[in-house]
């Protein structure tokens, strides 16, 4: 066992694909302190028509990479990756294997337990796993792979207190393995908006809603169109901004363009923390969501949010107070939407409670803190 001033922590994720789970692993790898801990990043390949964070964003981080480890399932290429894990825990001996998103925890913990490694045993639920992936006897069996996992696992984080009250209700793990670790994010350090729509080409007058996320079947991009034909039909003057790409991305330009809807594709952005700071309300449209980053550096910019009641969306958006949360029908996201483009103070007021919110519960030094502290701990035990 490592010192507390040097313990090796083997962070494991499938692939640093653009999104929440790889901007939090990331940080870790910034933010802890070197001092204390000696971190390996684990990551396999994105897909063709994923960005990679660690390619776009955090060019700084350093990771190793292993075929077969990314989101594509291939008996063999899995197999591979197995035995390249397991080799490399025997190699490095880490204190900590800490895993990230489904695959990477399942061959990450099975590599451990071959390895017949003594290293803690952490593992993160980023989202919903158990809600809009899988299907019939797909769930039944993902259900009965986490329960097993759990029992070889020492600590369970969740990103939000429904993931974790799902994940107990299916009986995977004990409520004593859990930890609820909110997503931390630095405080952004942003131009005025007018600034930001001077330097970003929007205009001065309008008021933008805007979508950040991955255009794929999870997050509905068919349903923010849905939202944005609603409002149209109400006579909202509104324009929508959409950042991010997926599979679902040319077709919703093409519906967008065939029911000339207002809205405007932007592609991959890096600069999410400008657009937000010149929108007005910030919308999210998910089936399934555990805690969403954009959200927070929605909140974080002081824009009201509308989103549906799913996953943990609601420890990010108070309803009411920071924003509005809905059902899943277009016409009731339509309908706050309606509330928010109608009174500049309404908007105002919420954004305003929505940081307060976001600074208290999602800080990046709160996030590195809880980490840091669990590693530490475990090793204490």
């Amino acid at each position: 066992m490592s010192s507390a001033r040097n313990i090796k922590v083997m962070q494991i994720i499938a692939r640093m694909n653009v999104g929440g789970p790889a901007v939090i692993v990331a940080d870790l790898m910034r933010g802890l302190d070197s001092t204390k801990f000696q971190q390996i990043l684990v990551t396999g390949f994105c897909d063709e028509n994923e960005a990679d964070y660690l390619d776009t964003v955090a060019t700084d981080v350093t990771a190793t990479r292993i075929a077969g480890l990314g989101r594509s399932i291939s008996p063999l290429a899995d197999a591979r990756a197995f035995f390249a894990l397991a080799a490399m825990i025997k190699r490095e001996q880490p204190d900590v294997i800490h895993t990230h998103t489904a695959k990477a925890g399942v061959l990450g913990r099975l590599a451990a337990m071959i390895a017949g490694s003594k290293a803690t045993r952490i593992h993160t639920f980023h989202g919903h796993l158990l809600h809009g992936y899988f299907a019939g006897w797909k769930t039944k069996l993902v259900i009965a792979i986490e329960k097993f996992l759990a029992s070889h696992t020492n600590y369970l984080i969740a990103v939000g207190n429904q993931v974790k009250d799902d994940l107990l209700a299916a009986g995977i793990g004990k409520a004593a393995q859990y930890r609820v670790f909110f997503p931390g994010l630095p405080e952004p350090k942003v131009a005025s908006k007018s600034d930001c729509r001077k330097a970003l080409g929007l205009d001065a007058e309008k008021i933008y809603c805007t979508f950040v996320g991955r255009l794929t079947q999870i997050k509905r991009p068919d349903r923010l169109l849905d939202v944005a034909a609603a409002s149209v039909a109400r006579g909202l003057d509104i324009q929508f901004l959409v950042a991010g790409e997926g599979e679902l991305f040319e077709d919703s330009q093409q519906r967008a363009r065939n029911e000339k809807l207002p809205i405007t594709f932007l592609g991959w952005r890096k600069d999410i923390n400008e657009l937000f700071a010149a929108s007005d309300i910030a919308i999210l449209t998910s089936d399934n969501e555990g805690i969403p980053l954009t959200l927070i550096q929605a909140a974080q910019a002081g824009l009201p949010i509308i989103a549906p009641r799913v996953g943990s969306i609601a420890d990010i958006v108070i309803d009411g107070q920071t924003g509005y949360l809905t059902s899943t029908q277009p016409g009731a996201m339509a309908s706050a939407l309606s509330a928010l483009v109608s009174d500049v103070a309404l908007r105002q007021k919420l954004g305003a409670a929505g940081k307060a919110h976001a600074d208290t519960y999602f800080s990046l030094d709160k996030s590195l803190n809880d980490h840091s502290n669990l590693y530490v701990f475990s090793q204490e035990k």
